[in-house]
C-alpha cells in the first residue's frame, strides 16, 4: 500500500510517499502550499504543529486526492514507545512521530534531536521509554530574538568560531554553543556503558552536527519515518 506521510511544521510542510520499506517520492513546501505527489497514494497519515493554515492546506490536498486524513497525535503508548509525559496528550505530534521513527531505526538508548524552528531534545531508552526532553528556540529564532529584544545587536548572519572576535560571529557562535551544549548535557543522562546514539534531524541538523563530540547520526525526515511506522502498524 502506498501511504502519503505529511509532516507539517512551523515553517515547512514535508511529505513522502511510502510503499513498504521504501520512499518512492519526497518533497517540501511552504505551509500554504503542497504539491500533489506523482505517485498515487491510498492513504494519508499526517501530523501538524503549524496551526490552522497548513491543516487546511493538507485537508484541501486530501479532498483533491479523494482521501481522508489520518491525523497522528501522541498516545500513552504506540509502536513500542511508552510516553513518559505527565500528560501524554500534551506531547507534540511531531515529537511523538520522531520518537517512533527513532525507535524504528535504533533499538538502543537514544537521544532524539530535531533542529527546526524549535530545537527539541528527547531521551528514549532501549526499552522504548520516552523519559522526557527539552524544547528551546531554534538557531534562527535565537538570533532573531537577540535582534528584536536588544538595541545594539544586529540581525545578521555570522559564522561559528571557537573564540569569536566580531559581533556577528559572536551571535552565531553563542546560539550554536547553547544548542550543542544542551544536546550534550542531555546525552550525558544516558548510560555511556550502553553505547547510546544521538539521532539528529531537521533543517538545521547539518550545521549542528560538526559541533557535537559524541556518537550521532544524521537522519533525513525522522518525523516522516515515524509516520510511516505508525501507518504500517495501523
Amino acid at each position: 500500500m502506498r501511504i502519503l506521510c505529511i509532516d507539517s511544521g512551523n515553517t515547512r510542510i514535508k511529505w513522502g510517499v511510502r510503499e513498504g520499506d521504501a520512499w518512492l517520492e519526497q518533497g517540501a513546501g511552504s505551509p500554504g502550499e503542497i504539491a500533489a505527489p506523482s505517485a498515487v497514494a491510498e492513504r494519508i497519515v499526517a501530523c501538524n504543529v503549524g496551526g490552522v493554515s497548513p491543516r487546511l492546506t493538507i485537508e484541501a490536498l486530501a479532498t483533491r486526492l479523494g482521501l481522508a486524513v489520518e491525523w497522528v497525535r501522541a498516545q500513552p503508548a504506540q509502536c513500542g514507545v511508552a510516553n513518559g509525559y505527565d500528560h501524554p496528550d500534551q506531547l507534540g505530534a511531531d515529537r511523538w512521530a520522531a520518537l517512533i521513527g527513532a525507535r524504528t531505526l535504533h533499538r538502543g538508548d537514544c537521544l532524539v534531536v530535531m533542529c527546526g524552528t524549535a530545537t527539541t531534545i528527547d531521551l528514549l531508552t532501549a526499552d522504548g521509554r520516552f523519559r522526557g526532553g527539552l524544547i528551546l528556540p531554534g538557531l534562527d529564532l535565537m538570533r532573531e530574538s537577540l535582534a528584536s529584544g536588544t538595541a545594539d545587536l544586529p540581525a545578521a548572519a555570522g559564522r561559528f568560531a571557537e573564540q569569536p572576535r566580531n559581533t556577528f560571529d559572536a551571535i552565531a557562535s553563542g546560539c550554536m554553543q547553547a544548542t550543542a551544549g544542551a544536546i550534550e548535557r542531555m546525552f550525558r543522562q544516558l548510560d555511556a556503558a550502553r553505547q547510546p546514539l544521538c539521532l539528529l534531524s531537521g533543517g538545521a541538523a547539518g550545521g549542528v552536527s560538526p559541533r557535537l563530540t559524541f556518537a550521532h547520526r544524521l537522519v533525513d525526515n525522522l518525523v516522516l519515518e515515524g509516520l510511516a511506522r505508525i501507518a504500517a502498524a495501523g
